[in-house]
């Protein structure tokens, strides 16, 4: 029985698979033939090796390795992939006590299965000959593994449910074979059986436990990992009592203890643990804080110089190593001589001058950074004697002008300060990088040069200065003009006014008595209207019931317009007409000087109802008819 239930699980020539006696060896062969099968042995064979059946079956453990998701089916995106060509898979016959299984025609395709559930440990296994009795079923899947439970239907089929998600793969080994009971060709005793994953909810809801249990698992995991990780907590601070201050006192008094506790005396004092009684305690406490002031500033002091001596370290050190470049050039320049250079062989002087280049370049880039740590000396040495000088001298400018001059002529003096040592570096820059032959020659040159920089920013300031003096003058300049025009705008305002003050005396001075007429004007002929207007305006004027030069031009215009307009025209349509002359007059002023002359204008009411109107007609030649 150990044998047949490890029939299909066994890849070992030492363990043997059960047989059928055969009572007529013929018979067997003749319906082996019928199906199309030779024969490969009667005496039984193993299933197939594990490593064929299952992918990633180790055959010395006998349990199945890790298997790719995406290889599994039912679990990953693609369905596994199919057996290589150089490997096909050779189904052979499967002879048990009460029956035996022939494997399909190989030739035909591979018979199909479902998807596969989460964590299947279930097969359906239909086809089953009508005879199979739940033994015979149990017999045949018995090599695959242990049986939980096996469920079979009245419809020939089953459900057989094992105990690992392995042994589902070893029972689809089997979907295709054909069983047979017996030696029997009966119908009811054969039948082609077809094996397939099925969905029960034991399988599923074991699946979910043990996914819950992963989960779990790598939950407590990270939580582990993160505690692992995360900071230790800073130890809790005690709370305040006089024994507690008495230690913080002589702690704070500790150089090594001080950090620790000022964090301690800094809660306390958040706390609100200050108050009428505790508070010469925290006074001492504090003044022990303060004590450390002193500490720390030597202690600054000290690290200031020790830099300070690494800086003059320093900088002798680069010195050092620019002479030594400097010498190495000297050495290269002797060799370039014609004395020593006719000698040397064509490789000899290419290698020598590439060398000089190579040293060249490498002393003028220690040359330029020598430069920049003395310009940084330099600007430190100004800034220094800048924060020397007295603030009370900005405290007595209190010309604004006197301030901008001052902070102008200030950066000037610094841009020339920084040009000057800029040309100052450039020319200790071109002295390095001539050869000591030429030296004394280059120093004359570079001396000439520096003096003539100086002249030009001699010039530059004096230039500088002159502009500052002219833009000075010209501001006087520009004030006094601005104080003449507003005295001479103040004498034409007066000249304006005592213009207009004796026009208006003279319009008032009776001129002569001239010949009187209707209304204070002239008789003129009534033939023409222009020269009608014009005498009533004259009229008018020296009559006295006009004030002024305008009235008597609007009262010509307004008697030329009505004169125009026999029927008579509204206040609104004549001072529409009249302010496209004047945009000053306003129709109040036109009615108060119709009103004042009853003999020439008169007011009539037109219109019934919603139409009724106010109009004005010119009545003047009226009134010289009448008279």
């Amino acid at each position: 029985m150990s044998s047949a239930a490890d029939g299909l699980g066994s890849s070992g020539p030492e363990q043997t698979s059960l047989s059928v006696p055969l009572a007529d060896p013929g018979a067997w062969a003749t319906a082996m033939n019928n199906l199309g099968i030779v024969p490969m042995g009667l005496s039984g064979q193993p299933l197939v090796a594990d490593s064929v059946c299952i992918p990633g079956f180790d055959p010395s453990l006998g349990i199945i390795a890790p298997i790719n998701p995406p290889m599994m089916a039912g679990i990953g995106l693609v369905p596994p992939p199919p057996v290589p060509v150089e490997l096909p898979v050779v189904k052979e016959i499967i002879h048990c006590k009460s029956c035996t299984l022939f494997p399909q025609n190989p030739n035909l395709p591979p018979p199909s299965t479902r998807e596969r559930p989460p964590g299947c440990k279930t097969v359906f296994v239909g086809g089953l000959p009508e005879n199979a009795s739940e033994e015979i079923i149990r017999e045949v899947f018995d090599q695959c593994g242990d049986i939980i439970a096996l469920r079979k239907s009245k419809k020939n089929f089953c459900h057989i449910r094992f105990t690992e998600e392995f042994m589902v793969d070893k029972a689809l080994y089997l979907s295709g074979y054909r069983m047979r009971i017996g030696s029997s060709t009966e119908k009811k005793d054969s039948g082609r059986i077809h094996v397939d994953f099925a969905q029960a909810r034991d399988d599923l809801y074991e699946w979910e436990c043990r996914q819950r249990l992963l989960a779990r698992e790598e939950r407590h995991r990270r939580k582990v990992q993160l505690d692992l990780l995360r900071p230790a907590s800073p130890p809790p601070i005690m709370h305040y009592s006089e024994h507690e201050a008495g230690l913080l006192a002589d702690r704070l008094k500790d150089d090594h203890k001080f950090s620790e506790a000022t964090a301690v005396l800094l809660t306390w004092i958040d706390r609100g643990e200050v108050n009428r009684r505790s508070a010469n305690h925290f006074y001492s406490m504090i003044q022990s804080a303060n004590s450390h002031v002193r500490r720390l500033l030597s202690e600054k002091a000290l690290h200031e110089e020790e830099m300070e001596l690494a800086k003059e370290h320093f900088k002798n050190a680069l010195l050092s190593i620019l002479t030594q470049f400097e010498q190495i050039t000297a050495v290269f320049s002797a060799a370039t001589r014609q004395k020593a250079w006719d000698h040397f062989s064509k490789a000899q002087r290419r290698n020598i001058d590439m060398w000089h280049k190579q040293c060249e370049e490498l002393r003028n880039a220690h040359s330029e950074e020598v430069m920049g740590i003395r310009r940084e000396e330099e600007m430190e040495m100004s800034d220094e004697d800048d924060d020397d000088e007295n603030p009370c001298k900005k405290m007595r400018l209190d010309d604004s002008g006197l301030e901008v001059q001052t902070y102008a002529l200030r950066e000037e003096n610094d841009s020339l300060r920084w040009q000057l040592d800029a040309y100052r570096n450039e020319v200790e820059l071109l002295k390095q990088e001539q050869g000591k032959a030429w030296r004394s020659e280059e120093d004359r040159s570079q001396d000439e040069r520096q003096r003539f920089l100086q002249q030009t920013l001699n010039s530059m300031q004096q230039q500088l200065l002159g502009l500052q003096d002219e833009l000075k003058r010209r501001e006087l300049e520009l004030e006094q003009a601005r104080d003449q025009q507003m005295s001479l705008e103040g004498e034409l305002s007066v000249l304006r006014e005592k213009l207009l003050n004796g026009l208006d005396d003279t319009e008032r001075s009776p001129t002569g008595r001239p010949e009187k007429g209707v209304n204070g004007c002239t008789a003129l002929s009534c033939h023409n209207p222009e020269k009608s207007a014009e005498a009533v305006v004259r009229g008018a004027v020296a009559r006295g019931p006009l004030r002024s030069e305008k009235e008597a031009l609007l009262l010509g215009i307004i008697s030329t317009f009505l004169h125009v307009h026999p029927f008579g025209a509204n206040i609104e349509y004549l001072w529409s007409y009249i302010q496209r002359l004047d945009t000053k007059v306003s129709a109040a002023e036109l009615e108060r000087l119709m009103v004042r002359l009853p003999r020439m204008f008169k007011q009539e009411l037109s219109g019934v109802g919603a139409t009724l109107e106010k109009r004005w007609k010119f009545c003047g030649f009226e009134g010289i008819q009448s008279s």
